[in-house]
């Protein structure tokens, strides 16, 4: 956050701890009800009215989701980029209705499969589900295209702008969407534990039969710490082919053996890599250790594209529009000296082949049937109770 944003965040959280919780909302009043819904509606090129303060996107998301009035004559479509925490939401809907949930098909490149999408859409069609860029890869998936082949249909159209919004132009107007929902701790470089959907006016009414939205509204305090993100925020265009993501990958593709997780035509400011010697974890420590801040990935956040990838983990850096360009250049010396470094002693020593993790059957169908097999030399195993519920039956187009 900006020192700015964490000054306001402070302020309102003394004021708070003295005067109590209702003198807060009170006091904050124009802002929670009027200020930050201006502010939004101008970031997505919405109408002030047609915005909510959520806690986060995944929760607006499932709050939606549990309203929806489905049956086991509606399809719902997810595509593989969709987040652990979205699918969640996605199988108690199937659960609870008995929906048929299907898994757009990609091209070879990676790109969303739009001619499958226009062949296969249909009035039976309730719910598509979209995430404009994922948190697993790059990519920035063709959200505009896909509201255009909606469009004709009477299926809510539901986009996962969270990494997208304050790095990439977000209009929900072009984007033909019913519900679009992110993060404000993001790219919007607010406060954690707030997020915003816009809702429009067709949803609200089809939701007031069953109980309206049950969004839970976050601290009157972090509202308005996300305020003040938002008064700084300015509107991003087009990246440029000369952009920041395209330096960050660069220095990737220029690092002795690393390669780059980037699927698709289009890429974003996110750059997912793995090293092929390296564990993620002991690359995301060294560069800490030399002034670069990156996120170890897990495939299990993106459970439907990177275990199939023969991915486990990864490392994934991101950039502003408006970073400096030195910022990139230490990324990119970090980057070398990390890698120069190599494995430690300890880890030089090879396993005997009865050592190698098997992977937990759940896991093993959840990256599919041409998954790659973990490689012996592998220094990182991943705890988890089991695949995503249904995995095996999520199958591209079924």
């Amino acid at each position: 956050m900006p020192a700015a944003v964490r000054d306001v965040l402070t302020e309102w959280m003394r004021f708070e701890d003295r005067y109590g919780p209702y003198e807060l909302e009170e006091r904050l009043d124009d802002v929670l009800h009027g200020e930050i819904h201006e502010r939004l509606a101008a970031v997505l090129g919405a109408p002030p009215g047609d915005t909510v303060v959520c806690t986060g996107a995944a929760d607006a998301f499932a709050a939606v989701l549990s309203r929806l009035p489905l049956g086991p004559r509606d399809r719902v479509w997810t595509t593989p980029y969709e987040s652990a925490a979205h699918l969640s939401a996605l199988f108690a809907l199937r659960a609870r209705t008995r929906c048929r949930l299907e898994v757009v098909p990609l091209r070879p490149d990676g790109d969303l499969d739009l001619e499958w999408m226009a062949a296969h859409a249909g009035d039976d069609l309730a719910l598509v589900s979209v995430t404009q860029v994922p948190a697993g890869c790059g990519i920035v998936n063709p959200v505009e295209e896909a509201g255009r082949i909606l469009a004709p249909y009477r299926c809510l159209y539901a986009v996962d702008a969270s990494y997208a919004v304050g790095q990439l132009p977000v209009d929900v107007a072009r984007i033909g969407c019913q519900l679009l929902i992110g993060d404000g701790w993001r790219f919007l470089r607010g406060p954690q534990s707030v997020g915003f959907a816009y809702v429009a006016p067709q949803l609200r009414q089809a939701l007031v039969p069953y109980g309206g939205l049950p969004v839970v509204p976050p601290h009157g305090a972090v509202v308005a710490a996300f305020n003040a993100a938002l008064a700084r925020h300015t509107p991003v265009a087009a990246p440029a082919p000369s952009d920041n993501g395209s330096r960050l990958r660069a220095a990737v593709e220029n690092t002795s053996g690393t390669g780059l997780i980037a699927p698709g035509r289009v890429q974003s400011g996110i750059v997912t890599f793995r090293h092929e010697e390296l564990p993620a974890a002991l690359v995301r420590r060294r560069l800490a250790d030399r002034g670069v801040v990156v996120w170890k990935t897990v495939a299990e956040e993106t459970p439907l594209y990177l275990p199939g990838r023969g991915v486990v983990t990864a490392v994934r850096a991101s950039v502003r529009p408006d970073d400096p360009a030195e910022d990139i250049e230490l990324f990119a010396d970090a980057l070398q000296d990390a890698v120069a470094e190599g494995l430690p002693r300890s880890a030089r020593v090879p396993r005997p082949r009865s050592a190698v993790p098997v992977p937990h059957p759940a896991v093993r169908a959840a990256r599919g049937p041409d998954a790659a097999p973990p490689s012996g030399r592998r220094r990182h195993l991943t705890l988890v109770s089991g695949g995503p519920p249904h995995a095996d039956r999520l199958q591209p187009g079924a």
